[in-house]
């Protein structure tokens, strides 16, 4: 197994495609072709599934990634530091549902870093694309959240890919909408005042994604519902059809302006309210870089600041 061998692998689990793969690296298919088989060889395992469409990790070839991107990082910071040769970028991406707050989060780590030396990549995305983007070590660290309805599908997800869940806060169901939508003064919202408003939800894709949805009580009845891919498309649907989604509660006023206001969802006997464990997932047995610590230090600060706002709120409300 060579250094060469194994950013091949990391090439064309990127690229998805062999041909594609000996483009970017400028070598010749057959080329490719032979130094991946001679390093499956080498290892003794198939990392790669080889269909008409192009190539897949396979499970062995997931962990695999997992350890050569490590490898190849260390490489690369061994390589810059020696070489005299052009300073070669230090990669960090982080995956993770439609939540502002991992934004900020993101941001605030950002700044403790000299973006010059390093590649920072953040995608808001499906929930299924955030645990493909952890398994397939695209990204390092992935954030969703989990409940009662989704949490035995997820976890199996996780487990297949040999992934783990890393607890952050826990929430009730909020409605968020828009500061002039007509509910807007109210204190607390039950589902059936929402009745003439369409629920927005993030699109997850095919028939298969019932467990991935990542507004919380999805498995109730919504007699109107309108699909989105995109905060931006959800926040203009708020204004301009009094649209709500049902959510952690947790907003950002400095990414996300203060036009828009999450209140309490009120239950009733036939639509009770249900917890959102929200939290980081990573591969099982894999050490945080310095990088990843510093992004989890500073999601466990904000969201630390979030809980202490909200138990305040609960006291003064008791006092009064």
């Amino acid at each position: 197994m060579t250094i060469q061998q194994i950013y091949y692998a990391i090439v064309i689990s990127e690229t998805g495609s062999i041909n594609k793969a000996a483009e970017k690296l400028y070598i010749s298919q057959p080329s490719l072709t032979s130094a991946i088989q001679e390093l499956e060889k080498s290892v003794g395992i198939q990392i790669f599934n080889r269909t008409g469409r192009g190539v897949t990790l396979t499970n062995d070839g997931k962990e695999f990634l997992l350890y050569a991107r490590q490898v190849y990082s260390q490489y690369e910071q061994l390589q810059d530091r020696y070489s005299g040769s052009e300073k070669i970028r230090k990669k960090f991406g982080v995956s993770t549902q439609h939540y502002s707050f991992a934004i900020k989060a993101f941001v605030e780590m950002v700044k403790k870093f000299d973006t010059t030396e390093y590649e920072f990549a953040i995608m808001e995305e499906r929930t299924r694309e955030v645990i493909d983007d952890a398994a397939s070590a695209r990204s390092e660290i992935g954030i969703l959240y989990l409940s009662d309805f989704n949490r035995s599908a997820i976890n199996k997800l996780l487990r297949t890919n040999n992934l783990e869940f890393h607890h952050l806060i826990d929430c009730q169901a909020y409605v968020y909408i828009y500061k002039d939508h007509p509910l807007a003064k109210r204190k607390s919202i039950r589902l059936s005042q929402l009745q003439e408003y369409p629920c927005l939800q993030f699109d997850q894709g095919d028939s298969t994604s019932f467990y991935f949805a990542e507004e919380i009580l999805s498995t109730n009845e919504y007699p109107r519902i309108i699909k989105a891919n995109d905060r931006a498309t959800m926040l203009n649907l708020m204004v301009g059809l009094n649209g709500y989604t049902l959510c952690s509660g947790i907003i950002c006023e400095e990414l996300n302006g203060d036009d828009y206001i999450a209140i309490p969802y009120k239950e009733d006997d036939d639509n009770p309210n249900s917890y959102m464990e929200i939290g980081y997932i990573t591969h099982k047995n894999s050490i945080l870089s310095e990088v990843g610590e510093m992004y989890i230090e500073e999601l466990q600060k904000y969201l630390s600041t979030v809980e202490k706002g909200r138990k305040k709120k609960k006291t003064a409300a008791k006092q009064l």
